[in-house]
């Protein structure tokens, strides 16, 4: 019987209202993107995802124009309410602002947001860099705007590089009552010895905080490629770390859609948890999701 599956992890767009996609074209992290410049509808979404067993989701933030981050909200807010999806929110808020509590607060009364993404990762390669610096989670303000995250009982879903993963693991140790979901298996952008070694080191110590879980999202992005081969050894070397009660799918779409499609990214991550139990699957597609988002 086929596993029902929340996608704990798309995004839906309008063109006008997302300004790196309808400004001039930079280099991404995931590469030429002039396909995804345009309007990224919740119907084609639900045409993508629903006849591969979807049957939640939870919309993250796309990062809108500075300021419309609660516009953003009680917009998926709306289209949820017309279609039914998506089923939860995660928000944008910059910590670091001196509004960081307004901007939680009207975001809570916009929808039904249950986390919030700051993207913290930083590389030595500026087309993979997204923050300023690389230690932002150490500053005091921003981790006052942390404290009043998990006073809200929101979710923190941390998005860092391994290079970043000694200070995240500071900051989770620091805040062990805040939930945080590391995205995108940890961002795995360096396959030589080092980088791999590099990413097991601070994986490893990322899942000795049971506070910690983890997203098997996002792992076309360096190699913009889905394929058994290239995401098996992070998802089982992932599983093992974690363990299937902390990790959970998201399909990054459509950003995803530039090297695959949705039947395809489903069928790769099937094959690739193919050795566990039904339980298991059952807890890394849909029970984890379900319990951390309340959907």
């Amino acid at each position: 019987m086929a596993l029902s599956i929340i996608d704990a992890h798309h995004h839906i767009w309008r063109l006008e209202k997302t300004p790196w996609l309808s400004g001039p074209q930079v280099p991404r992290i995931f590469g030429p993107y002039k396909p995804l410049c345009r309007d990224y509808s919740i119907d084609e979404f639900m045409n993508d995802a629903l006849p591969c067993g979807v049957v939640k989701s939870v919309y993250v933030q796309v990062n809108v124009a500075p300021g419309e981050e609660v516009d953003e909200v009680a917009w998926v807010q709306s289209v949820a309410q017309k279609s039914t999806f998506p089923h939860a929110i995660t928000a944008f808020a910059d910590l670091a602002a001196k509004d960081a509590e307004d901007v939680l607060d009207r975001e809570l009364a916009s929808g039904t947001v249950r986390a919030v993404r700051q993207q913290l990762h930083w590389h030595e390669n500026s087309a993979y860099r997204f923050a300023g610096r690389p230690d932002i989670m150490n500053d005091p303000a921003w981790r006052r705007g942390l404290r009043e995250v998990g006073k809200r009982g929101l979710i923190f879903e941390l998005q860092v590089f391994p290079s970043q993963m000694d200070i995240a693991e500071q900051l989770v140790r620091d805040f062990p009552d805040l939930t945080f979901i590391l995205l995108h298996a940890g961002m795995l952008e360096d396959r030589g010895e080092s980088g791999w070694a590099r990413w097991r080191a601070g994986m490893k110590g990322l899942a000795s905080h049971p506070n910690v879980y983890v997203k098997l999202s996002g792992l076309g992005t360096f190699e913009h490629t889905c394929s058994v081969p290239l995401w098996h050894p992070v998802i089982e070397q992932t599983m093992d770390m974690f363990g299937p009660a902390r990790c959970l799918f998201g399909s990054n779409f459509p950003i995803e859609s530039l090297w695959t499609n949705y039947a395809e990214l489903v069928g790769v991550m099937e094959t690739c948890l193919a050795r566990y139990s039904e339980p298991e699957r059952r807890a890394v597609f849909h029970d984890n999701a379900a319990r951390l988002y309340r959907i």
